[in-house]
């Protein structure tokens, strides 16, 4: 009979790409081809704070279960912020890196991050990973940004959980873009008329390319654009140009970038993934300054091209209260934690807590500031 193993991989190319994509499902962002492009690219490993070590129990040639796993150097690049509990550690002089994460670099996306083909490997593959990070001294393991189902697994293992809010826009059957907006309270519609007509009034148009008609001068263009968005709040880009370049030659399918013209000349763009029902508003940029263009770019030509092609819902990322006043609505998003020293997993269980309360009521005032009519039909906020 055959023994199951547990195994470290120190690059997604250890794993054959069809073992892992059938475990990973649609979504782009698990893909073999998008973690590989990261690593390829030298965005992760190296001297970056993230060491691939990805998780995988086998059968044989066989893959049963497996996780995207890093040893982590720092907390950027995460979106589920942990900074006060590395200063705590520091304070009392203890390392709190580095630590493991199952995350997907720089994506603030819900998913799976527990793969496997039922769900009792997909549990004990995180009672691998857990004592790994106990044998390895690892000050603590965080499973960010997971479908409910792995924290169902988490919280049976004894994590702690942390709760979050991201902003979606969810299809009501909209026909198109006035549909939507007809759904939108007055001053909601107000609004994002008037930052149309601003837009429109500045010359701009839009285009939409996908797939293999984004050509190589477009992503020199759009990485151009995205990393002065990090110039202009002062600080270095996560990816870069091969990495794009890679992710449009290996998943052509999932991409889609918006090109902003002004008098034929290119001002701005935005870079989105999609699958068969989802779109997600990932990185945006502009190499003019054009008032309201950031809305249009990453929001609007979001939602319209989401209708467009019947997708269910446009994700518009982490963060930005000011997503509500455009049409996207709270959904919860959580992660998982252990946390090593019984100290320290006392005193954050307690502030999680705390946090947990707040998040409530932090709920509560978003979902009384729906940007939708209360008559309307549209789905309500998990």
């Amino acid at each position: 009979m055959t023994t199951d193993q547990f195994r470290i991989h120190q690059s997604i190319t250890e794993i054959p790409a069809l073992a892992w994509d059938t475990l990973a499902g649609a979504q782009p962002f698990l893909k073999h081809a998008f973690l590989h492009a990261l690593e390829s690219s030298a965005c992760v490993g190296g001297q970056t704070g993230w060491t691939p070590m990805h998780a995988a129990l086998w059968r044989g040639h066989t893959l049963l279960a497996a996780m995207p796993l890093y040893a982590k150097q720092h907390s950027y690049g995460e979106y589920v912020f942990d900074w006060a509990w590395a200063d705590t550690y520091a304070r009392h002089g203890l390392p709190y890196y580095p630590k493991l994460l199952c995350a997907i670099p720089f994506t603030p996306v819900p998913g799976l991050r527990l793969l496997g083909r039922t769900p009792e490997l997909r549990s004990r593959l995180l009672g691998h990973v857990i004592e790994l990070a106990r044998e390895l001294r690892f000050s603590s393991f965080h499973l960010l940004y997971p479908e409910s189902e792995d924290i169902e697994y988490a919280k049976a293992q004894g994590l702690l959980v942390r709760r979050n809010v991201e902003f979606h826009w969810a299809s009501a059957g909209e026909r198109d873009f006035e549909d939507f907006l007809a759904r939108l309270r007055h001053e909601k519609r107000k609004k994002i008329r008037q930052e149309r007509r601003k837009v429109a009034a500045a010359g701009i148009e839009f285009e939409s390319r996908s797939g293999h008609e984004i050509r190589a001068e477009d992503w020199i263009y759009f990485t151009r654009c995205y990393r002065t968005t990090y110039a202009l709040h002062g600080s270095s880009p996560y990816l870069n140009l091969e990495f794009f370049r890679q992710i449009g030659a290996m998943l052509p399918e999932s991409c889609v970038m918006i090109l902003a013209h002004q008098n034929r000349r290119r001002v701005g763009a935005s870079l989105m993934l999609r699958d068969k029902t989802a779109l997600y508003g990932r990185y945006w940029g502009a190499t003019d300054y054009i008032p309201c263009l950031h809305f249009e770019t990453c929001y609007y030509q979001g939602i319209e091209y989401a209708i467009t092609h019947g997708l269910q819902r446009f994700e518009g990322g982490a963060q930005g209260e000011h997503k509500l006043a455009r049409g996207l609505e709270p959904v919860a998003t959580a992660s998982a934690h252990w946390i090593a020293d019984p100290r320290f997993r006392h005193a954050i269980a307690d502030f999680l807590l705390r946090e947990h309360n707040g998040m409530e009521i932090y709920f509560d005032e978003l979902n009384e500031r729906r940007p939708f009519k209360a008559n309307s039909d549209h789905p309500s906020t998990p």
